[in-house]
């Protein structure tokens, strides 16, 4: 039996030793990552603002609800979510991510931490529409040596799709914040259906409140290579 729980201790130990340290690398690497982030989203923030001050006065952008895991960027009508998740995640083994030779040299690799980009509508927020949909339109991994990989929509779904040979600069998230910019302006608000918004009750508008029935969001899906719409609505 003693030798038994000498086992058990020592398995315990290992654990401690190897992947409990290793999922702090993590998290340490996600906040510093997260820190970078937003000076990146402050620093084009402040350079757009001096760039659109004489297009046009109508024209808003605006950095606010920044805390050590959120922060939100207002580019125009939209609203950018920047969330760091506070835990660490591992993959399904199916995922692609097993075939490279990066985590099979090394298993650990391929545990992450995530920073998730939502975008609203702006008057959702203005107008407290609770209702209101937002969608996830980029998940940003980082790993313990820093390493990062990308799942979103478009070019920086295809660029960063994989593991990056080094950690993770500046540059990078300079350039992954201007392409969400771009992807939150270009990704239009479509009128819904007729049929889904045709019904509303008295108190509803007496009170102006955005029901499930009024609640507003860009439409789910993306243009495709080929110039089809894929969208749906919510």
């Amino acid at each position: 039996m003693e030798e038994a729980l000498e086992l058990q201790k020592a398995k315990i130990i290992k654990l401690l030793t190897e992947k409990s340290v290793m999922k702090q690398d993590v998290f340490k690497n996600t906040i510093a990552t997260f820190e970078l982030l937003k000076e990146c989203i402050n620093e084009i923030s402040n350079s757009l603002i001096s760039d659109v001050k004489g297009i046009d006065k109508r024209i808003s952008i605006d950095v606010s609800g920044t805390s050590t895991q959120s922060t939100q960027l207002k580019v125009a009508g939209d609203m950018l979510e920047f969330f760091m998740h506070s835990n660490v995640f591992e993959f399904e083994k199916t995922h692609s991510m097993f075939k490279t030779s990066y985590v099979k040299q090394n298993e650990y690799n391929s545990y992450c931490g995530i920073i998730n980009v939502y975008n609203f509508l702006a008057d959702s927020f203005k107008y407290n529409r609770s209702e209101d949909l937002g969608y996830l339109v980029c998940r940003i991994f980082i790993n313990r040596e820093n390493h990062f990989f990308i799942e979103a929509k478009g070019t920086l779904g295809i660029k960063y799709s994989m593991f990056s040979f080094e950690p993770i600069t500046k540059q990078q998230l300079m350039e992954v914040v201007n392409e969400l910019i771009i992807f939150a302006i270009s990704f239009d608000l479509y009128t819904p259906p007729y049929d889904s918004i045709k019904e509303v009750t008295v108190g509803e508008i007496q009170e102006k409140i955005s029901s499930i029935n009024l609640r507003t969001g860009k439409r789910l899906g993306y243009s495709s290579s080929a110039g089809e719409d894929t969208s749906m609505y919510i």
